[in-house]
């Protein structure tokens, strides 16, 4: 009995202590953003010490994705999923610097343990068919077409040693055809220690979140040693980030078919020049918007998860990046924190009550400043015909002063081949061209069937201009079992990454560009087709022909027992003399 009594108060300490320390942390972040959207950054982290996790002693740190990194070898991972197009025109700079930010579809890339290449291939095959299946993707379909060594683009974002560094590959790979869906929505939530059931992620909703204009799920594994090395951990990141519209989230979800403002109801700009009663041009009113987590999301914060008696800035868990003259009404209990900046303040959820947040309308000219993007990045393909394309890609500096220097990757299909001689970086509206701009340049070509081309560019671009950077490429033919389904559609091709080298204090800054559609010569399915239907009835006609002519077996009429010829003709003769009186009668009737 005593010895129970000692192990119940000894679990009791272990866990106290578990919730005492930094072992799980979660945040979400609200960002009102022009015209009349809001971005909402969820943010969750545990942290498994190295040794327990060598040991497969687990806590926060989920098993299932533990076993299949040690299965796997993988020292470092970092998984997107991602759906639409982030505008950084109105939206200003990228969340998290584009660090939790991937291509259209699926982008992974993986530092694996290994002696050989071949050994490391092997490893990321393996531990792309387990992600596959604990998260429902088609990562299984990552081969080695659509993967990648890059050389330049990529670094380690965790802590590792120069003994552990010179045996880690780094491989990469994208599926920029994948839908994201609930799908894998559903396994992400279920990595988490509340499930989606507490905390932040209850305003996680698949209707949600797959309506908005914008949307990435990312999710980090690295190793985080402290400056004495004295104790490593595993850290693992959760982020979600949504770019929600205001208007369309706070539609009714039983009648969300959108609805023409009335006349009276619409707010003009009287200040445009066609201004009159016929011609409107809508006032943008976004940032003195009404709105609360209730209409926006659809719920409340189910309390907290893993709720702890601190109650510092480390542990707010809902912040809002508005002037403080902004009003901001919650619910009972919660604790607010100011931040000396004076465009965020930040809530500590209360354990067990729900949490909700309602800012009130007010007026338009109270807002946050936006952070402006360095660089801006649009590609698209040039050209025209079956046979051959270009590539486009405009990079602009916005900086008057500084230039902006960068790795720029592409990953491209092995039936799309560039013509690498063909390769040119021009600046816009000038006659001269530098010759500094392509400082470096590092290209795997590609085999048919085998691997795709990698081109990794270390590239600068001046002050306040617009650097085009081009190539030629030449369309390859595929056999027809290599079509898809939908071959007329085109094929995707892998949105291009931009890791920027300089003015980047903080960390790294990335930023991807949009994905391209590829149209290949495409044959006339419907022939085969054709073929096959006529050679399938000719086939049918002639084989059965002849298997009667083999197997039947024919027999006279006055070789079978009991079969009276003259009994059947009669029965015959009476149909037909039944027959043409009914026709003589008929006859008859009508004259």
């Amino acid at each position: 009995m005593i010895f129970f009594y000692c192990l119940s108060l000894l679990s009791l300490l272990l866990w106290d202590g578990a919730l005492a320390t930094p072992d799980y942390h979660e945040r979400l972040v609200l960002k009102p953003l022009p015209p009349s959207s809001l971005l909402a950054s969820f943010d969750f982290r545990s942290n498994a010490s190295l040794s327990s996790f060598e040991q497969q002693h687990f806590r926060f740190f989920p098993r299932s994705l533990g076993q299949i990194l040690q299965h796997a070898k993988t020292r470092e991972l970092h998984l997107r999923f991602s759906t639409g197009r982030w505008d950084a025109e109105s939206w200003g700079a990228r969340p998290w610097d584009g660090a939790k930010e991937g291509g259209t579809g699926v982008e992974l890339w993986a530092w694996v343990e290994a002696k050989t290449d071949e050994e490391a291939f092997a490893r990321w095959i393996t531990l792309m068919n387990a992600l596959s299946g604990l998260f429902c993707a088609s990562l299984n379909f990552i081969d080695s077409t659509r993967t990648t060594r890059p050389v330049m683009t990529f670094e380690p974002a965790g802590d590792h040693s120069k003994d552990a560094l010179s045996n880690l590959h780094l491989l990469h790979g994208t599926l920029p055809r994948e839908v994201v869906c609930t799908e894998n929505l559903t396994p992400f939530l279920k990595l988490l220690p509340c499930k989606g059931k507490a905390g932040i992620s209850t305003l996680l909703d698949g209707h949600k979140l797959f309506d908005a204009s914008w949307q990435s799920m990312a999710i980090d594994v690295r190793p985080v040693c402290p400056t004495d090395r004295s104790e490593c951990v595993v850290e693992l990141g959760q982020t979600v980030d949504m770019v929600l519209d205001i208007e369309r989230s706070k539609r009714p979800r039983d009648n969300p078919i959108p609805r023409p403002v009335p006349r009276e109801s619409l707010i003009c700009d009287t200040s445009k020049q066609y201004s009159s009663d016929d011609a409107c041009y809508p006032l943008d009113i976004s940032n003195g918007q009404p709105w609360s987590l209730t209409e926006v999301f659809g719920r409340q914060i189910k309390g907290r998860c893993l709720s702890t008696a601190s109650e510092d800035t480390a542990s707010d868990s809902v912040c809002i990046e508005v002037p403080h003259g902004r009003e901001v009404y919650t619910s009972a209990g919660a604790i607010e924190h100011k931040h000396q900046t004076g465009n965020s303040r930040c809530f500590t959820l209360p354990d067990s009550s729900d949490f909700e947040m309602l800012l009130p309308e007010q007026g338009s000219d109270i807002h946050s400043p936006l952070e402006q993007p360095l660089l801006h990045a649009e590609r698209s393909f040039t050209g025209h015909g079956q046979e051959r394309g270009g590539v486009q890609t405009l990079l602009t500096n916005l900086s008057p002063t500084s230039p902006v220097e960068f790795i720029y990757l592409e990953s491209l299909p092995w039936f799309m081949k560039p013509y690498l001689h063909t390769l040119k970086a021009q600046i816009a509206g000038q006659i001269s061209q530098p010759s500094d701009i392509i400082k470096d340049i590092y290209y795997r070509p590609a085999l048919d069937r085998r691997r795709g081309t990698q081109l990794e560019i270390r590239m600068a671009v001046p002050p306040a201009s617009i650097v085009t950077l081009t190539y030629d490429f030449e369309k390859a033919i595929l056999r027809y079992t290599e079509y898809p389904p939908d071959a007329n559609r085109g094929f995707d091709v892998a949105p291009a990454v931009i890791r920027l080298t300089s003015n980047t204090t903080s960390g790294p800054v990335y930023l991807r560009t949009t994905s391209l559609l590829l149209p290949l010569p495409t044959p006339d399915f419907s022939m085969p087709y054709n073929v096959i239907i006529l050679t399938s009835t000719v086939m049918a006609l002639a084989f059965g022909n002849i298997f009667n002519l083999l197997v039947r077996r024919f027999v006279g009429a006055d070789e079978v027992e009991g079969y009276d010829v003259g009994r059947i003709r009669a029965r015959v003769s009476g149909r037909l003399a039944m027959l043409r009186d009914r026709f003589l009668t008929r006859e008859k009737k009508t004259q």
